[in-house]
């Protein structure tokens, strides 16, 4: 097990500096559609940015919006944070609340003992999804603003390209 935490930190690892010196203004990010699929997401907190990365080189890059406290890790249910380190996506969910969604695999052995230190539980269900079911305000309401509960969250037809081209096991590293 060990072996494959260090395999899957030396995929992702090699990425996240290559990401940070691509980092975009929001409105430079291309439209092209995503056509590859992914074998490896690394969302930048700061930045608010995703990019999603096919044989090692950025593929697509997407702005996100965060939990409303995102300056630190997450470590406890309801600190609406969204969660720091080296994860997957668990789950692809079609019938989601929020559009479509990737599950994050948050949390982990790590983010449970540290929350059972504290007496206190981790929290879960963190995914990138679309926005809310039903809403009738414009894409931009949601994505210029950090309101999430410690998810990630793209516009619709962002979360239907990613939805198309990520697999569950897909390596997902989530720096500050």
């Amino acid at each position: 097990m060990k072996h494959l935490s260090t395999i899957l930190i030396a995929i992702v690892a090699l990425p996240v500096t290559a990401c940070r010196l691509q980092v975009k203004p929001r409105t430079a990010i291309t439209a092209a559609p995503l056509t590859v699929d992914a074998d490896s997401l690394c969302a930048h907190k700061k930045e608010r940015l995703l990019c999603v990365y096919s044989k090692g080189k950025v593929a697509k890059q997407y702005h996100i919006s965060l939990g409303g406290h995102p300056v630190g890790a997450k470590h406890f249910e309801g600190d609406n944070k969204t969660p720091e380190g080296l994860y997957h996506i668990s789950a692809k969910n079609e019938h989601s609340k929020y559009h479509l969604s990737l599950g994050v695999s948050y949390p982990c052995d790590a983010d449970r003992a540290y929350a059972r230190k504290y007496n206190k539980s981790t929290g879960g269900d963190v995914m990138i999804h679309g926005l809310p079911n039903g809403t009738k305000l414009p894409d931009t309401a949601f994505t210029l603003t950090d309101w999430t509960a410690g998810c990630m969250a793209v516009n619709n037809a962002e979360i239907e390209e990613l939805f198309a081209h990520v697999s569950v096991g897909t390596p997902i590293r989530i720096v500050p």
